[in-house]
């Protein structure tokens, strides 16, 4: 019955038990909710051994600037970075040819 609840308060989002700017769970974070909940302390070692139990794992989620415009972006792929990149040589050492002058 705890474990439901627990999973059911972890579905809802860390938002809705007030961590606003940062919308992740930590170990910390659900130890503190499990805590509050159900008056029982956890180190962060037991809560990632029971979240594991509960099928959780570890992800990192891929952190964006609310700032980011994919067309600017993009452009500035298109159009920017070929300059600054340059052209490649055709030549670099090790190439296959002639080394040294033929021999008798």
């Amino acid at each position: 019955m705890r474990l439901q609840r627990l999973m059911e308060e972890l579905e809802r989002g860390p938002a809705a038990h007030g961590y606003t700017e940062d919308q992740r769970w930590t170990l910390a974070r659900v130890a503190d909710l499990i805590a509050s909940l159900f008056h029982l302390h956890y180190t962060p070692r037991g809560v990632s051994y029971l979240l594991h139990r509960l099928g959780w794992s570890p992800q990192v989620p891929i952190h964006r600037a609310t700032e980011r415009d994919e067309e600017v972006i993009t452009s500035w792929v298109a159009e920017q970075w070929p300059a600054i990149k340059g052209q490649r040589s055709t030549w670099a050492p090790g190439c296959a040819g002639k080394t040294r002058p033929d021999r008798p």
